[in-house]
């Protein structure tokens, strides 16, 4: 499979009355085509702010990003409006993201109208094609926002994101908001669609048994920096940061005749705004030194997966 999107050195910072907030800070990935990256990490870790940069819904401060082998960095606003077509976004909120003043019609079918080119007729049928593919009934065309059910409401909001067409998909916490059955309904849709139409997912997730389901690679954030890396697998098998290894330990084990021996970390988040030098899970990780403190190093621990601590290897 080929590099469908490839993230550089990217970077995005923002201005505060204390200093620069470093949001997302040097972030390298790829995604292959046709496969889905799992973004995990606590809140505030710069998981949204990755996808909203990549989709350019907010400016780099550094950094490339190349979409099929098209630097789209500095892509102007008319090159924007075309990539439109081929790259697009599921909200977390399925109720905030759509207009209340809009019937499910009309909010599935106002991206091929903003698009233009098409008659009334056309893009009635491609917006009743895409209901149907998503399992939204005909009958509730008419409907708003407020009359659906958390699970319908997605369904929509996932139905606005495929009527284009595209081909690369940031899916942000599509799932959080909604209970337990209705989460599998949705990620099992997604399965389908990824399989059917050959879609490649930035899966951004705090879940982690959300992701183990439907990533094939993961990278794990901490404070804005990719702290660890590679085939969900493996991550899943062998973690090797403390940060992943707490995160992993706290996934409930559905059998209460077994112990759960959670990692707790304790200690102080170090600051994202002018961050200093070393490493920025330092003041919470157990294994810390004081050469920790000093500079962060990468270490590969095997092909594909690496991760941002130095002592790694030895823990």
């Amino acid at each position: 499979m080929s590099e469908y999107l490839q993230v550089q050195n990217l970077k995005k910072y923002f201005q505060t009355p204390k200093g620069l907030l470093h949001a997302v800070d040097d972030v390298s990935f790829q995604v292959e085509q046709g496969r889905t990256l799992g973004v995990v990490g606590e809140s505030g870790c710069g998981k949204s702010t990755l996808g909203r940069v990549i989709l350019h819904l907010l400016d780099s401060t550094g950094g490339r990003i190349v979409l099929n082998g098209e630097d789209i960095t500095h892509a102007n606003r008319r090159r924007l409006h075309t990539l439109r077509e081929e790259m697009q976004m599921i909200f977390q909120d399925p109720f905030s993201s759509l207009n209340p003043r809009m019937s499910v019609f009309q909010l599935i079918s106002e991206p091929l109208v903003i698009k233009g080119g098409l008659s009334k007729e056309e893009i009635r049928q491609r917006t009743n094609e895409i209901m149907a593919t998503v399992g939204i009934p005909e009958r509730m065309a008419a409907s708003y926002p407020h009359e659906l059910d958390g699970g319908r409401r997605q369904r929509v909001g996932i139905a606005r994101a495929l009527i284009l067409n595209p081909h690369f998909i940031v899916c942000d916490e599509p799932v959080s908001a909604l209970d337990v059955s209705i989460q599998a309904q949705i990620i099992n849709l997604m399965l389908d669609l990824q399989e059917k139409r050959g879609l490649t997912y930035l899966f951004i997730t705090h879940d982690l048994s959300v992701v183990r389901y439907l990533a094939h690679d993961i990278i794990v954030m901490y404070l804005g920096q990719i702290v660890e890396q590679g085939p969900a697998e493996e991550i899943f098998r062998a973690p090797q940061h403390p940060y992943t290894k707490a995160l992993l330990s706290a996934i409930p084990i559905p059998d209460v005749h077994t112990q759960q021996n959670k990692i707790l970390m304790t200690g102080e988040p170090s600051s994202p705004v002018n961050p200093k030098p070393g490493c920025r899970f330092c003041s919470r990780c157990p294994y810390a030194e004081e050469k920790c403190r000093q500079k962060q190093t990468a270490a590969e621990v095997s092909a594909g997966h690496s991760v941002l601590c130095w002592k790694a290897k030895d823990l």
